[in-house]
Parts: C-alpha cells; structure tokens; sequence
C-alpha cells in the first residue's frame, strides 16, 4: 500500500478544528496533521528524536495559531543550547505549514541512548518565541519566555501562564504507525477568563457565575482532555468530531468548521535573487564555493545556484 493510499483511506487528514465546551465557554482546538507532517518529517529525514519534536513543535502551531484572528504568518521558534539549537514551524492565515530543526547529529544521538528524549535533555536551556506577522504595514507582536519544563506543552502551559495569564491545557501526540508513517494530533483548551456576576438563585440551572461549577467544569475537562490517547488524537481510527462527542459531550459541545492545513512552503526564486541582489560583494564572495553561489531552503530543500556570469547578470538586472 503506498503512502498516497495510505491517507487516501484515511479520511481524516489535516485539519484545524476549533470548538467550545458549554456552558461555560472553554475554547479549545483540535488539530490533526498526517500527510503535512508526514511530508515535512520524511523529507528532512532526521533522527527519530528529533522529527517527534519538530512534529511537536509544527502541532502546537497549529494549535496556537488557531486562537489567533490574524492575517500572514504565525510562527514558533525554539532556541537551546542543546544537541538541539533550532526548531522553527510558521503557519499562514491560508492554511500553509512548514518546518525545520538545526541540530548535532552526534549528540542527539548519544542524548538519545542517554534516556528519554525530554525538552532538558534535547533542547537543553534556551527560549521559545511566537511570533505574528501580519506584513510591512502592521506592527509585529512576539512573545517570549524562557523553556521551562519536560516536554513542549509544559513550555506551552509557562508561556501562557507568564505572557497571557490564561489557564491552557494541551495533549501532543506525535507517532509512527505501523506503516511508518508520521501521525501528529494535539488537544488544546482554554479557559477565558469569568466576567463579574452574582451566583445563581436556588433551583436555577448553573451559569458561568457559579464559581463551584465554574472550577469543575475546568477540571473535570483536564481530565478528559488527559484521557485521550496518542492514538485517538494523532491516528485515523476515529474521526476529529466523534473524539471530541466522547470527552466532552456530558458538557455540550459545539464544533465549528474546520480549516484544511497543508504542507507548502512559501520560498520562490524571486525571494532567493531578491535577497541576493541585496548583498554586498564581500558577502557574495563570502557564500562562493568552488565557483558557485547556492541557496538552500531550510524549509523544503529547494535548491538555486548561479555561477559567476549568472550572478553579474543577476546584479546587473538583467534575465538569469
């Protein structure tokens, strides 16, 4: 069976899925990436630890993005100093979702015969940065905290804790089936915070000024939210609305339409020469090997190189 087949079968392939908990009002977002993740993890061919917490890190963008009312790109970036230095992941307003990761392949390999592929372990110290950019004529916003706990969605938590004071759970699944396919899914909830309000009267139905019922419905979520495993999030085996009908529809649930997420890249040949026209002769000497200037996208592997004559054409605004 080949992998289009594979995915053809499986009918619930990459996806945005945004819903609210009633009645109290939880936000959450479903993501499931399948051929997107499996695209962008086979194509750079890294070690397993290292695709499992790309895929991570792509996830959580989606998920992030998802809650945000944007126009352009959204991007998370991770710095450590590590066997891992670099994990990058952006998600447009479109849909489209990319990815990297800078790493020494020799210690990650021997963080990874060490123990348990942890965000100390791999990541080591460093920070993690969102990003929105919405183009030239709209300030850009970032955020920034230091990482701070085992695994990506802790780090996730302590971002929203320290920059936007908002409780967020979240479940990351990334996986290989027994295809070997790259399976990536993620859970995330949040809980907006309770406007002013008297307790409701005796006899009346529960409404998001009962505190008591307010701080259960948030925990009893967690624990559904926890429930759910590796396989029901990121496999195929049951469907994005009949996961969420199962945890949480003693609640009521209300699911809203879904985005279609796709592996794409936004690098292009006008974009490489532009940036090389506007390099100074030192630095294009600086990028010359053996008589050649090339580019390599980070992101899709695409590949430009220009010889000497090309480059004078090039810079002189002429036809390459």
């Amino acid at each position: 069976m080949s992998t289009a087949d594979i995915f053809a079968e499986s009918g619930h392939d990459d996806l945005l899925l945004p819903f609210q908990v009633d009645p109290f009002g939880l936000r959450g977002r479903m993501v499931r990436l399948n051929s997107a993740a499996h695209t962008i993890l086979d194509r750079h061919g890294y070690p397993e630890p290292v695709s499992k917490l790309l895929g991570e890190v792509m996830t959580i963008t989606v998920c992030l993005a998802g809650a945000l009312k944007y126009e352009g790109v959204f991007s998370l970036q991770i710095k450590g100093d590590g066997p891992i230095r670099t994990m990058v992941a952006d998600f447009t307003s479109d849909g489209h979702l990319r990815g990297y990761a800078a790493f020494d392949e020799d210690a990650v390999k021997q963080a990874a015969e060490n123990g348990e592929a942890t965000v100390p372990r791999m990541i080591g110290g460093g920070y993690i940065a969102f990003t929105v950019d919405q183009g030239t004529d709209t300030e850009r916003y970032q955020g920034i905290v230091p990482l701070a706990g085992q695994t990506l969605a802790e780090c996730t938590h302590e971002y929203f804790r320290q920059s936007e004071q908002l409780e967020t759970g979240i479940n990351v699944a990334v996986r290989k089936d027994e295809f070997g396919i790259w399976r990536a899914g993620a859970l995330m909830l949040q809980r907006m915070p309770l406007d002013g309000g008297e307790a409701p009267e005796p006899g009346k139905a529960r409404t998001v000024h009962d505190m008591d019922a307010y701080e259960d419905a948030w925990r009893t979520a967690m624990v559904m939210l926890s429930s759910a495993s590796p396989e029901e999030i990121a496999g195929t085996r049951v469907a994005p609305d009949r996961l969420l009908f199962r945890l949480f529809h003693e609640n009521g649930i209300r699911a809203y339409p879904a985005q279609p997420v796709m592996e794409r890249c936004r690098c292009s040949k006008d974009r490489v020469e532009s940036v090389l026209t506007s390099l100074s002769d030192e630095e294009i000497r600086d990028m010359t090997v053996d008589g050649l200037v090339f580019v390599v996208c980070e992101f899709c592997k695409s590949r430009w190189e220009y010889d000497e004559a090309g480059m004078e054409k090039l810079r002189a605004g002429t036809d390459n």
